[in-house]
């Protein structure tokens, strides 16, 4: 009788699972919640709506200037995001692309403003991208109620204004309590906790596939798993800062006072940076070519911050075998690399000289055109689409095939085999940890996809696709025997 009232009981259950898609619907999407899915921004629309960023300049012309050519400022016009959103639309239609559009313009999207690739008749606030009033209307987040009930593709509520007794108001959100001068009058201040939080940053740098809601990027779990979020150390902490400031809170878990923020949301993205700065060069703006210098050598100084290498020779017998190479993520919050690590390229370079300075061996060099050689070592992924096969592009990725990145505080061992080497005297090692934003036939590929909405020469004075700059973000040399 017992055994029959348990086999009664699985089927009931069973019976239940299926029949309420428990077993088939892996990922519910409400789309009353989300009304602008696969973006999954919410707008509480107000008879105040967004300012462009010129008009928070009159009374913070500092946050300004910090803000101007950051890579929040340039999120839409970014001419490699606008080659792969042109590539995207004409794949999967613009359902797909409202998704990218969500995060690079939130204003753009919630407004009905953006509708398809392009800048041309925007308003100067859509083209701001991520400006001020984006992040500081943000009033809370619907990280638990996304499909995959966790943070991704702009799970974020926005409310620019207020209604009042007066009428309807501006009402802007930041993380320190306001003084009574605050607003002067024309907008509302609020205290937000949030805004002290990673969570504020989650909802866009979480980009999980539209469909299958597989992360893409996943950058925020890399951090919240890691020793950063243990010690309280958010993103703002490392991203908002000057130089010296982040290397305090990555080595020391020093958490920056107050004063010590700034609005530069300075990262890896240097490729951005140089090419805003051959776009204000073209159009004669000193000022702002100036500006974006600086947040390139602060690209450049995070970058070659974040790792160090190791080089240990392993000897079998009296002989030379292999050379161990250890990678360590030293000072990045997050994975190295993380975003599209699909896309980005993070490899090791390493030569070895004979005593006479000849090289007799030779791994990851660049060739004459840019491209890597296959059997380099490399620190990214490997996408695959629905039929398990390699994919590259956002809209077909589902899965990862291949995942080799660095945790925070961790470290990944490279073995090079030596002991087919010749040389019998004293070596001279030579290793390099190299990072580009992409494989340049991809950078060729996508900018020459954006000439149809962007005129490259008349922007950026481009008549072809650079050589992508390459920056050595560790280096290291050993001198050893070929014998022990």
């Amino acid at each position: 009788m017992n055994a029959l009232k348990r086999v009664v009981i699985g089927f009931f259950w069973l019976f239940c699972f299926v029949s309420s898609g428990f077993a088939s619907d892996v990922f519910t999407v409400d789309h009353e919640a989300f009304p602008y899915y696969p973006s999954l921004f919410n707008y509480q629309a107000s008879e105040t709506g967004f300012y462009a960023p010129d008009v928070c300049a009159g009374c913070h012309p500092q946050q300004f200037e910090e803000w101007s050519g950051s890579v929040h400022a340039l999120a839409l016009v970014d001419p490699i995001y606008q080659g792969e959103l042109l590539l995207a639309y004409k794949k999967a239609g613009h359902d797909v692309t409202r998704q990218c559009e969500g995060c690079h313009s939130a204003a753009g999207v919630v407004t009905g403003e953006l509708s398809k690739p392009g800048l041309e008749g925007l308003s100067p606030m859509t083209l701001a991208g991520v400006s001020c009033d984006v992040c500081h209307s943000v009033v809370g987040t619907t990280h638990w109620q996304t499909p995959s009930h966790e943070p991704e593709n702009g799970s974020l509520v926005l409310r620019p204004g207020v209604e009042t007794a007066d009428g309807s108001m501006p009402a802007k959100r930041g993380p320190f309590a306001p003084d009574e001068a605050c607003g002067m009058g024309f907008h509302q201040c609020e205290e937000s906790p949030l805004h002290k939080q990673a969570d504020l940053c989650a909802g866009c740098h979480q980009v999980y596939h539209y469909e299958a809601h597989f992360p893409l990027e996943a950058t925020y779990l890399e951090w919240k798993h890691g020793p950063y979020a243990q010690k309280g150390i958010h993103c703002q902490d490392c991203h908002m800062v000057e130089t010296e400031t982040f290397l305090s809170a990555a080595d020391d878990f020093r958490k920056p006072v107050s004063g010590e923020y700034r609005h530069y949301f300075n990262g890896a993205n240097y490729l951005l940076y140089f090419l805003a700065g051959e776009a204000a060069k073209k159009s004669g703006d000193t000022d702002l070519a100036a500006n974006v210098q600086k947040k390139y050598e602060m690209a450049i100084a995070r970058l070659q911050a974040a790792a160090q290498l190791e080089l240990t020779p392993l000897y079998r017998g009296s002989a030379l075998s292999e050379l161990k190479v250890r990678v360590k993520n030293v000072r990045a919050g997050h994975n190295l690399p993380t975003s599209l690590t699909n896309v980005r390229e993070m490899w090791l370079e390493l030569e070895v000289y004979d005593s006479q300075g000849a090289l007799v061996l030779s791994s990851g060099t660049l060739d004459a055109d840019g491209h890597l050689p296959k059997d380099v070592r490399r620190f990214n992924s490997d996408g695959m689409g629905d039929d398990f096969h390699f994919a590259i592009d956002p809209w077909a990725v589902t899965a990862f095939s291949r995942h080799e990145t660095i945790p925070p505080k961790g470290y990944k061992d490279v073995y090079y085999g030596l002991g087919g080497l010749s040389a019998t005297g004293p070596l001279r090692i030579e290793a390099r940890l190299r990072y580009r934003q992409a494989d340049q036939k991809m950078a060729e590929k996508l900018l020459g996809s954006a000439t149809k909405n962007i005129d490259l020469e008349k922007v950026y004075g481009l008549t072809e696709v650079p050589m992508l700059p390459v920056i050595d973000m560790a280096t290291a040399q050993l001198d050893i025997d070929a014998r022990n």
